[in-house]
């Protein structure tokens, strides 16, 4: 049976998607993903997207406030990485719903949807 979630969780997850619910921002996120572990320094993820600073900063920003991206320093630049933890625990929460209380998607499927 799914675990019961409690509605300060629920609220969580709801600003993580959120927060990821722009194009851009999604972007960044499988940007980042796809450079997991090391992450990316601000400058590369906003050439690499086409996205002004500016514009960036404030999607690092509100990606970071909900726990979806990290931020390291090492000199003068800002290293951006994908928030693995944060993220699994938003596709667990998802996986609870859909794969173990009604079995609306097979746990197998769930598997081979991430391949």
């Amino acid at each position: 049976m799914a675990k019961k979630h409690r509605p300060e969780q629920i609220a969580r997850f709801a600003d993580m998607f959120s927060a990821m619910g722009t194009e851009p921002r999604l972007r960044i996120v499988q940007l980042l993903l796809s450079s997991h572990p090391q992450g990316m320094v601000a400058g590369d993820i906003g050439g690499e997207l086409d996205i002004p600073g500016s514009t960036l900063s404030h999607h690092l920003d509100k990606l970071k406030n909900e726990g979806l991206v990290k931020v390291r320093r090492e000199g003068t630049y800002l290293w951006y990485s994908a928030n693995a933890e944060g993220l699994q625990d938003l596709l667990s929460f998802l996986y609870d719903e859909c794969c173990t209380r009604n079995r609306a998607v097979e746990p197998a499927t769930f598997v081979q949807i991430g391949k």
